[in-house]
């Protein structure tokens, strides 16, 4: 099995095209699971609902854990609204260049 912590890390190597900074310290990624199958699930959210990427993100999303989980067959992501993602959700290093401090 994959386990949620490498499907984090494929996850990371997706950049938030507008501020820079990759999907996992923006804190979108809500969850990730991958089953004995290997099919693979990620739980996720976008800054706007309003984003005009959501299609490409959710595709860069699938297309990292492909390549970087070698072993999952399958791979599923949910884009969720709630809870609606704030800026409280990011790391700290995030908030604190978007805020430029």
């Amino acid at each position: 099995m994959v386990t949620k912590e490498e499907l984090f890390k494929a996850v990371s190597t997706v950049n938030d095209p507008e501020v820079g900074f990759n999907l996992v310290e923006m804190g979108l990624i809500y969850d990730a699971m991958c089953d004995e199958n290997y099919n693979a699930k990620i739980i996720m959210t976008l800054s706007t609902k309003a984003c005009p990427l959501h299609q490409m993100i959710v595709q860069w999303v699938e297309e990292a854990v492909m390549r970087e989980c070698e072993q999952v067959q399958n791979i599923e992501v949910e884009v969720v609204w709630e809870p609606a993602w704030n800026i409280t959700m990011a790391t700290d290093e995030v908030k604190q260049k978007l805020s430029g401090n």
